[in-house]
């Protein structure tokens, strides 16, 4: 197993669920618009945003670097009544053939990423966006209050964009810090803001 693979089988087999099975909602904001057609799914964890899209009709590849993850997530497509595909990947390394509709990177941050993997990851997912298809990328803008990550590094969208290098093929749809309310472990009451940058691949 790789560093990643390690961490994240560990992260996920030491909890019976980690996320809430509910889609991402700026990934909803971003793509209930969009006709459905194909879409993959970077970091798909247990599957609350493949399984999303596969209900309102896209063909949706999920990918992690988790076989754990990806089991809950054919589980939670199962349970919904709608059929996703899973592929496991380590990013870094390899990733999913073909072009797609949809691109969609919701909260890549890992603890363990290497440096500049990320941005290399998120360059492959802009090449795997077939013409007039869309890149939706969402991640955090810094971390809570009651985190233990205080140093990661957060990018914004300007860094987003700077390192993706776009040709003039592609539009910007939308780039926008959006904030909203978090509650911590102990009650805590605060904000958190995200980003939420999507481009649109024209030919």
């Amino acid at each position: 197993m790789t560093t990643a693979q390690e961490f994240w089988e560990t992260f996920y087999s030491e909890r019976d669920q980690v996320w809430s099975g509910k889609p991402n909602p700026l990934l909803v904001r971003e793509v209930e618009r969009l006709t459905p057609g194909s879409a993959l799914d970077i970091g798909c964890a247990e599957g609350g945003d493949a399984v999303w899209l596969a209900k309102r009709g896209w063909r949706v590849l999920g990918v992690d670097v988790s076989q754990v993850a990806l089991d809950r997530a054919l589980k939670h497509a199962y349970d919904a009544g709608v059929e996703i595909s899973v592929e496991q990947h380590d990013l870094k390394a390899t990733f999913p053939d073909g072009l797609y509709d949809l691109v969609s990177a919701q909260f890549l941050h890992s603890p363990v990423e290497e440096d500049g993997e990320r941005n290399s990851i998120l360059k492959r997912a802009s090449k795997a966006v077939a013409p007039g298809g869309y890149l939706v990328v969402g991640g955090h803008a810094g971390a809570p209050s009651w985190s233990e990550h205080q140093d990661y590094y957060f990018p914004t969208t300007k860094d987003v964009l700077d390192h993706l290098a776009l040709k003039d093929n592609w539009i910007i749809v939308t780039d926008e810090v959006v904030e909203r309310p978090l509650v911590g472990p102990d009650g805590q009451e605060e904000t958190r803001k995200d980003n939420v940058l999507t481009l649109k691949r024209l030919f």
